[in-house]
């Protein structure tokens, strides 16, 4: 087993993912850059300044996660930190402008075989890859595992009826919020290992998810995801929290 500790970031061939993969390698990390794409993986590895490696990794395929499980055992021998970011906030033509993906969103609108394909990505996804490396995560001394999240997924602020954005919340942010449930589990679950796992808010940054439509940049997105990556003993689990501080489930 090799002594630098190792992250893996789903998702981070591009957007907030490759910034998070980025920063965690500059804190030391040798950080696995998964992609469904290993070509675009190894492309976003080769440009991160530090011990990066391209993992080929669908969250949709049972297959694809045993694969990467098994090679993160044989290869670096353990795992420090999760960072499951890897999803999707629409299913269509990726030029349509936000409003017109949020109306398609909603769940008058949108059809059943959608539905699932979000589930399967933002939620069935990250609790399989997590369960398949808990294994790994259960040895490290500290293990880490942050879950990307958004606050406009939150119950809380959705139900206030004063919130402007409410009339948006469709199939995406659903699927958040039960992201956002699961993390809790797990997070109630972990606690007796010291494990801790966490929902991190990016905010409203500009990637490909909204069309770069976002207010804040990648590195500004990707600074409390990777706080939360790095929390140390004393650190809180079961959160849900962004640059401002905890945010309402």
């Amino acid at each position: 087993m090799q002594n630098t500790p190792v992250a893996l970031v789903t998702g981070a061939n591009a957007g907030i993912g490759r910034q998070v993969a980025k920063e965690l390698a500059g804190h030391g990390y040798t950080v696995l850059v998964g992609s469904r794409d290993l070509g675009r993986g190894e492309a976003a590895a080769a440009e991160i300044d530090g011990d990066a490696h391209a993992v080929q990794l669908d969250v949709t395929d049972e297959g694809s996660i045993a694969a990467a499980a098994q090679r993160i055992r044989n290869e670096f021998g353990r795992l420090d930190v999760l960072v499951n970011n890897a999803g999707i906030s629409f299913v269509g033509d990726a030029d349509t402008p936000l409003e017109e993906r949020a109306r398609a969103g909603l769940l008058t609108e949108v059809s059943p075989d959608v539905v699932r394909q979000f589930f399967e990505t933002n939620v069935i996804g990250p609790i399989a890859l997590t369960q398949a490396l808990l294994p790994l995560l259960r040895e490290a001394p500290a293990a880490r595992i942050v879950n990307v999240g958004s606050s406009g997924s939150s119950l809380t602020l959705n139900a206030d009826e004063s919130n402007p954005q409410r009339s948006m919340f469709g199939i995406y942010p659903t699927s958040k919020s039960a992201l956002h449930a699961a993390t809790l589990g797990f997070a109630t679950a972990l606690e007796p290992a010291g494990i801790k796992v966490n929902v991190a808010d990016p905010g409203f940054t500009a990637t490909a998810l909204n069309n770069f439509q976002g207010t804040k940049t990648v590195e500004e997105g990707a600074r409390h995801v990777v706080r939360m990556a790095l929390i140390g003993p004393d650190g809180p689990t079961g959160t849900f929290s962004g640059d401002d501080g905890p945010l309402p489930w």
